[in-house]
């Protein structure tokens, strides 16, 4: 992760207690992975694999199992002991160093503000280290829109249109998630952004005035 004023290292959530901590939230539920796959569109070989702690999911992997699963995705990235309020409170105060720093192939990112309940947006601060669309499996899609706005370095979000948009420091962009997108750094170092993700069905509630 880039530097942000704190000097301490992040901690990091390990793929093999991500692991852990999925099966746990999927046998509350009693579901088979079988019954996962189905909910979630995601093939059972990959939960298997990660609930084994073998791989580092995707953003939008992550998602889609967070709705498959009814649990707020940041959740999974939280101290074990960090509490969540039982109602949503005025407002929630974190540092950037309160957060757990998860990576995958393509990028280290940290989900913020798990202790606020019943989130309606997902932000997050990721560091870029990508920087060819052939270094991805595939194009990132997840319902909703999102919001992101570069930190340090530059940044060109390429879209599976053939759109694509380049950022540079403290410049920002609003797009629709569920078109397929990669972000990519293009500086001499890793870039780092600031992201909010929002899923479709709440901007529809807060459209319909919900």
């Amino acid at each position: 992760m880039a530097s942000t004023g704190n000097t301490s290292p992040p901690e990091i959530v390990g793929k093999e207690e991500m692991g852990t901590r999925l099966r746990a939230e999927r046998k509350a539920r009693k579901m088979t992975l079988q019954a996962l796959s189905k909910a979630s569109g995601i093939a059972v070989s990959t939960l298997s694999k990660a609930e084994l702690g073998q791989i580092a999911l995707s953003y939008e992997k992550f998602a889609a199992l967070a709705r498959a699963l009814d649990i707020d995705m940041t959740r999974l990235f939280m101290l074990r002991d960090a509490a969540q309020a039982a109602v949503a409170p005025t407002y929630v105060k974190n540092k950037l160093s309160d957060a757990r720093d998860y990576i995958t192939e393509n990028y280290h990112y940290r989900l913020l503000m798990g202790e606020y309940p019943g989130k309606k947006m997902l932000p997050m601060v990721a560091m870029i280290d990508s920087r060819k669309v052939v270094e991805f499996e595939d194009y990132i899609r997840h319902p909703g829109q999102e919001f992101v706005v570069v930190l340090s370095g530059k940044v060109r979000i390429q879209f599976e249109n053939g759109d694509s948009v380049v950022l540079n420091r403290l410049e920002s962009a609003y797009f629709d998630s569920s078109i397929g997108h990669v972000y990519l750094s293009v500086s001499k170092k890793p870039a780092e952004v600031l992201a909010v993700c929002s899923e479709a069905e709440d901007v529809a509630d807060r459209l319909k005035g919900g």
